[in-house]
């Protein structure tokens, strides 16, 4: 059921934001209510004004003036009464989404790369040259730092919710739905495996190793050696649960 909107007293140059509760996230805890009064000053966009609420515009989706769509460079009339809801889910790409993660979400990236999903992780990068890397290989910038989202040469970002590794990369795969291939990727670098036989890493492996597999992949970037071992029933769980989540996509490995 819709809310009926609050009365406002006439006379306030003033612009009216309908938050969804998708985004109240973002705003104070005091705040966290649906309708939002914000003074006009006659130079800002509205995507200024929703951004001094504390809600990064990567969270933001198609926004309506009246019954009119509006583009955050609008400039907000007053007595305008705006609807601001979340990004759609799945988030439309023009390409395969390929993601950099900023130092905080390596566990994530680390089962990203798992499933086979191209990620960039570095654990010591400073926020403006995540914003370069994320904008020359054209990676979206996944992070929890609402100010990182903000900076305005960043081409694309998307803030993670959850407080563990298993809430992120639910709600991840929710937002972008990434074609999984999973056992395709190292995870520690995010170079491409190749399968090889037992005697091309065999100098690689230690006795018990060579004992008991003879199935092995390796990193073609780092030369890192693969093999279904000791934490495989681990690994095997998060594949799993990856893969039957809802808006999750299987891609063959080719």
């Amino acid at each position: 059921m819709r809310s009926r909107r609050p009365r406002w007293h006439a006379g306030n140059v003033v612009v009216h934001l309908r938050i969804s509760a998708e985004l109240r996230l973002f705003l104070p805890v005091a705040r966290r209510q649906e309708w939002h009064q914000v003074p006009l000053d006659g130079t800002a966009t509205l995507g200024h004004l929703v951004e001094s609420l504390g809600i990064p515009l990567t969270e933001v989706g198609p926004m309506r003036a009246g019954d009119s769509g509006v583009e955050p460079s609008y400039q907000p009339a007053s007595g305008d009464v705006v609807e601001v809801p979340p990004v759609p889910r799945p988030q439309w790409l023009p390409e395969e989404p390929r993601f950099l993660l900023d130092v905080h979400l390596g566990t994530l990236a680390r089962r990203l790369r798992l499933l086979g999903v191209d990620t960039a992780y570095h654990n010591d990068m400073d926020d403006p040259s995540l914003v370069v890397q994320a904008n020359e290989e054209r990676r979206v910038l996944l992070t929890q730092d609402r100010g990182l989202l903000r900076r305005r040469a960043l081409w694309l970002g998307a803030y993670v919710r959850g407080s563990n590794a298993e809430e992120q990369l639910s709600d991840l795969l929710g937002r972008f739905a990434p074609p999984l291939r999973p056992w395709t990727r190292c995870t520690a670098c995010n170079g491409e495996l190749v399968t090889v036989g037992k005697e091309e890493v065999e100098p690689l492996l230690q006795a018990g190793t060579r004992r008991h597999y003879d199935t092995y992949g390796q990193c073609g970037d780092c030369g890192q050696v693969y093999w279904h071992g000791a934490h495989s029933d681990h690994l095997e769980e998060i594949v799993r649960t990856a893969s039957a989540h809802p808006a999750s996509r299987t891609a063959s490995g080719g």
